[in-house]
């Protein structure tokens, strides 16, 4: 298995771009576009409730797309819409049109849990919408229902269908493995994406926020997945150029494909070119980041668009972030686990769980 583990590496990348203290460039841009899920998954939002972004702070559509397209004018060149659950906004597509009249963005994702999915899919492909990525972590109705807290199987899968349907490339399904709950899913997980023309992406569990009750015991890591996939399927090949893309892709035998984002066990920090921006205005250089920078505050005091370009251009230079690494580094002393922000300072500050910040 070392030729596994060496495949689980990290890797270099190349671009022009205004570049972060660690010589990152700034290319992808998360945009969340609300902090509400109808689900409530436990390695996500496990609460029934929380603090909500207040609606005034909210920004319009219009607003997201003057910031994105600040982002774009200093290098961000793909844009990926995420949540909360992203279709929960009123008129997404609407949102994705005046994304898709910028000609310096190449790509424009979303990233839902296609519960609403099969009524939207048309709308979205029709506006603009590149890419779709679903998030499947089962493909069992009674542990997607212990999973979610809701009954909402059916409709995931009507809406991977329609996304299907409708025609849209290179679809990929997201599972966040939990060790003890669906690792035994790895196979029927590749079987179910490549009987519908899909790839999956195992995505180790992170300690991002603390509602979700993360504990060590409890990741898969790549190296247990590789192993037990090659078990099954003989042998497995990495594929080159990654780049800076979260997941590491792999082929099987017969050309199937899958990916691995291993961001617990083998953080990819060095090569992150993302960043995030709320649905309220806040921007996050790292997933891990506990302070953010105000882009609301100036665009709607009627700051002018260099003004703004250069708060970008400023926060990325001065841009150290890499907390998976650091969240790793803390392994040695066993102070990883404590490290997880309390559920009463989750409930001050609605930013700091995965949801609100679009992980």
């Amino acid at each position: 298995m070392d030729d596994l583990s060496l495949s689980c590496s990290r890797r270099q990348f190349t671009g022009e771009s205004v570049y972060d203290l660690y010589g990152r460039p700034l290319r992808s841009l998360r945009l969340s576009v609300t902090d509400r899920c109808n689900l409530r998954c436990r390695y996500c939002m496990p609460e029934e409730d929380y603090v909500w972004l207040p609606r005034e702070d909210v920004l319009s559509f219009e607003e997201m797309a003057t910031l994105a397209g600040y982002f774009v004018d200093v290098g961000v060149d793909k844009v990926r819409l995420t949540g909360g659950e992203p279709l929960l906004r009123r008129d997404l597509p609407r949102l994705v049109r005046l994304l898709a009249q910028n000609r310096g963005i190449t790509e424009i994702a979303l990233t839902t849990n296609g519960v609403l999915l099969a009524e939207q899919a048309q709308a979205l492909y029709d506006a603009g919408l590149h890419r779709v990525t679903v998030s499947l972590d089962t493909l069992k109705p009674d542990r997607f229902r212990r999973l979610t807290g809701r009954d909402e199987f059916d409709r995931v899968l009507e809406g991977i269908a329609a996304a299907r349907t409708v025609g849209f490339p290179n679809l990929k399904l997201d599972t966040v493995m939990i060790r003890g709950f669906n690792d035994d899913e790895l196979v029927p997980l590749i079987e179910f994406a490549r009987h519908i023309g899909a790839e999956v992406r195992f995505i180790e569990y992170m300690d991002v926020g603390g509602a979700n009750e993360w504990t060590m015991d409890k990741v898969l890591s790549c190296q247990v997945m590789l192993e037990q996939l090659s078990r099954r399927y003989g042998e497995i090949v990495a594929i080159a150029g990654r780049g800076a893309a979260p997941a590491q892709r792999y082929r099987l035998a017969d050309g199937t494909t899958f990916g691995i984002i291993p961001s617990t066990t083998m953080p990819f920090c060095r090569q992150c070119d993302r960043s995030r921006v709320t649905a309220d205005g806040m921007w996050y250089l790292c997933l891990y980041a506990l302070e953010g920078i105000d882009l609301r505050g100036p665009l709607r005091q009627g700051a002018g668009p260099n003004h703004i370009r250069e708060l970008i251009r400023a926060g990325w230079r001065s841009r150290r972030d890499r907390g998976a690494e650091m969240r790793k580094e803390l392994e040695r002393t066993g102070m990883r686990e404590r490290e997880l922000i309390g559920i009463e300072r989750l409930r001050e500050d609605p930013h700091l769980e995965m949801h609100a910040r679009g992980g």
